[in-house]
């Protein structure tokens, strides 16, 4: 069955309901099946012609922004009791009635016109190709561009968030395949007892609620490459019944003896270090041989941070297609070439879409900037000796008998610390804050109480 004639359907409850089930097999319409939190996700990996919400209860119903404006993309069908109120800003719905019928639902079905794509994945509307000048991704591109025209197996290795599926994509688009399907599966995101069927697809009664036949992700991708993301959180026995397809080019669906050709090319990643998985008995020493032909490691964020400045730009220049744009300053910029970045390129990207939604047309300065990029907490330094040596004389040696001001006398002190800190930091309030061992919030409200001007400090 063609890949765009797949109805979506995604449930509050974990399945859809069997009368729902029954009426489609009846109708011979293929359908896959998500939570409704899962929606955006399954949207971002598979090819459907129509996405139907199957609501129980209207008060416990929420759909992410995300998920939205996916579905902006698709004809939306609606499943719930009539007299419930669906709130889906933006979206146009047809709604089914309860019971439903075979005819209802027939004629909803065809009149299911699938829409031009305007919305693109999420993921690739803030970071499509990758991008940077810096050394790393230069030997990256290089390895990618000697090993696209090839037909060999790619293992990308890397942390998470440093932009795997990216580069699979990537080579995919540079190889003999490019027009053929490019199917990904996250390994470690499908339980253990589902994983085979995803990959090779089963037939109809092969296990207890396989009431259709369904082609896996090997039938998906023939003549176009399988990207197995997390390969190395595959299960064992799994390890083994995909080495054999991988040697014998051949596999079979769930409960069919029918052997069918696997025409894929293979394109594995891992955050993981699988040399050391093979120590622990965790992977399979010929499973990691089939698929390291060609290793490619993706470097950390931090390891090129000076790729920062034009991914930011990229990712906004994307953005702004869409809902507006925003732009950093300078002192913004450069903490965040400063900040370490666990998360890498994807931590970049979910920052630079919360900005754009904070401050839409605006520019975006160290103070709108969430704390933890600006002040890393059991990191706090504080000035040297040697840079408080110059306050205020004016402080007495001993305690005069006439007394004195000590509110006056601590505020003189303050503000002297203070710009010393900041001139000791070329202005930059967040590095300024951290040699006091203040937050960077605090300071900024110790600046404006005292009336610093910011043209003095630069921020």
């Amino acid at each position: 069955m063609a890949q765009d004639t797949t109805l979506l359907i995604a449930n509050q409850q974990a399945t859809p309901n069997q009368p729902l089930i029954d009426m489609l097999a009846f109708l011979d319409k293929p359908y896959q099946s998500c939570e409704v939190a899962e929606l955006k996700d399954t949207l971002d990996n598979l090819t459907v012609s129509a996405v139907l919400l199957q609501i129980d209860d209207a008060s416990a119903f929420t759909l992410s922004e995300d998920s939205l404006n996916a579905l902006k993309a698709y004809p939306l069908l609606i499943l719930s009791d009539t007299d419930q109120n669906i709130n889906l800003p933006g979206l146009k719905a047809t709604q089914l009635p309860r019971p439903l019928s075979h005819k209802a639902l027939s004629a909803a079905l065809e009149k299911c016109t699938p829409a031009k794509k305007v919305y693109r994945r999420r993921r690739n509307s803030s970071v499509q190709s990758i991008e940077g000048n810096s050394s790393a991704i230069r030997a990256v591109r290089t390895l990618i561009d000697k090993v696209a025209p090839t037909e060999a197996s790619v293992l990308i290795l890397g942390e998470s968030g440093t932009g795997k599926e990216i580069a699979a994509r990537m080579l995919h688009r540079q190889s003999e395949r490019a027009d053929k399907p490019f199917v990904p599966i996250n390994c470690g995101a499908i339980p253990k007892e589902l994983l085979e069927s995803e990959l090779f697809g089963h037939e109809k009664g092969a296990f207890t609620g396989a009431i259709t036949a369904r082609a896996g992700r090997f039938e998906l991708a023939e003549g176009g490459t399988l990207f197995l993301d997390e390969i190395g959180d595959m299960d064992l026995n799994m390890q083994v019944k995909l080495l054999r397809v991988l040697q014998e080019k051949t596999f079979e669906r769930v409960g069919s003896n029918k052997t069918q050709s696997a025409d894929v090319r293979i394109i594995a990643a891992t955050h993981r270090n699988l040399e050391q998985q093979i120590a622990d008995g965790k992977f399979r020493e010929d499973l990691f041989y089939r698929l390291n032909v060609f290793p490619i490691e993706m470097p950390s964020l931090k390891e090129r941070k000076e790729d920062i400045p034009a991914l930011i730009d990229s990712m906004i220049k994307r953005l702004a297609n869409e809902r507006g744009s925003f732009r950093l300053d300078k002192e913004a910029l450069a903490i965040l070439q400063h900040y370490p970045w666990p998360g890498n390129v994807r931590e970049l990207a979910n920052l630079v879409e919360r900005l754009r939604i904070l401050f839409p047309e605006k520019v975006v300065g160290c103070v709108e900037l969430p704390d933890k990029y600006c002040q890393r907490k059991g990191n706090v330094t504080t000035l040297p000796a040697a840079e408080v040596c110059n306050v205020s004389t004016n402080i007495p040696t001993g305690l005069p008998e006439e007394g004195v001001d000590l509110k006056s006398l601590l505020h003189e002190v303050e503000v002297d610390l203070i710009q010393q800190a900041l001139n000791a930091s070329n202005g930059i309030v967040a590095h300024a804050a951290q040699k006091l061992g203040l937050r960077r919030t605090t300071l900024v409200e110790k600046i404006r109480k005292y009336d610093l001007q910011r043209e003095e400090v630069a921020s």
